[in-house]
């Protein structure tokens, strides 16, 4: 049997740029274990499997990476509504379709954008619930697991925490986008520090400036799990990112507008809208858009 699937670059509006996504847009006849076989043959960070829900505005959707499947993912949430469109299965007679995209952690709400027929941009809802740990390895020991110099953590506006929105992230902030950049994680460094112990298992580094005049932070992910010069989807981070920014007293109550990006020029730059409500309290509703282009179409056989 024949099953379809596209390859999109997400969060950008230019081909070769942003995070590969490869999205199968009518997968209801395959088995998790297929899935599971396509997203390791694929070797892509996700691939998603797609399926029609209770009408044609709710869809189902499941993410794996070529090692397991992911409760929650953001990257591929921006895709699979590209895809959709692209393949006829969204309504477009009116400005904005809003979806209903069920995943394993639960149900998100989308909105896709129109313009003269075609996707302008396309943005998903969110409430966060966040866990907020202010303890953190001694600077040393984060310097040295991220190969840099103490001299490069911020301990002036922001600080080193842990925060959990169901999965933990170690949140480092850095003095500046080099910084960011030239990280390299040390297993060796990381295995004799107490971080393991915060059960955090990927450190989310960010600088509050960049190169591009549309992003405001700068964010990578490393960790043991990740491959030395990776620097792979940062969608997963957000409701994590946006709970470490609403910890601090300097963030006002209310809405705040901005954008993060990941990666540089030179190597597949994603930009990342956002739009939090501070509420000033553990609970914090979200909204996350972006871009995304048609990369390729292919078929499988199985």
């Amino acid at each position: 049997m024949s099953y379809q699937y596209f390859i999109a670059d997400v969060f950008t509006d230019t081909l070769f740029s942003g995070a590969q996504i490869a999205v199968f847009p009518s997968a209801e006849a395959l088995t998790e274990e297929q899935m599971q076989l396509l997203a390791r043959e694929l070797n892509l960070t996700e691939t998603v499997f797609v399926s029609p829900g209770s009408d044609n505005s709710h869809w189902h959707m499941r993410t794996f990476s070529p090692l397991q499947e992911k409760e929650f993912v953001g990257h591929p949430i921006i895709a699979t509504a590209y895809v959709l469109a692209n393949a006829g299965k969204i309504d477009a007679s009116q400005p904005v379709s809003t979806l209903t995209f069920t995943q394993k952690s639960g149900n998100i709400t989308v909105h896709v954008y129109w313009e003269d027929g075609k996707v302008s941009k396309t943005q998903f809802d969110q409430n966060v619930t966040s866990l907020i740990d202010r303890f953190a390895p001694p600077d040393e020991e984060l310097a040295n697991f991220l190969s840099l110099t103490v001299s490069e953590l911020d301990h002036k506006k922001y600080a080193p925490r842990l925060i959990s929105t169901g999965f933990p992230y170690l949140i480092v902030p850095l003095w500046n986008y080099e910084s960011v950049r030239n990280a390299r994680f040390n297993y060796d460094a990381w295995s004799r520090s107490i971080a393991p112990q915060t059960a955090a298992q990927e450190i989310l580094i960010f600088a509050p400036s960049t190169p591009d005049p549309d992003s405001q932070f700068n964010l990578r992910l490393v960790g043991p799990k990740i491959g030395h010069l990776e620097d792979p989807p940062v969608g997963s981070a957000i409701p994590a990112f946006t709970s470490y920014l609403c910890s601090f007293d300097f963030t006002p109550k209310g809405t705040h507008a901005f954008a993060v990006d990941r990666g540089e020029n030179a190597s597949r730059r994603s930009l990342i809208n956002i739009e939090m409500d501070n509420k000033v309290d553990t609970s914090l509703k979200i909204r996350v858009g972006g871009q995304a282009v048609i990369f390729s179409e292919g078929h499988v056989f199985m």
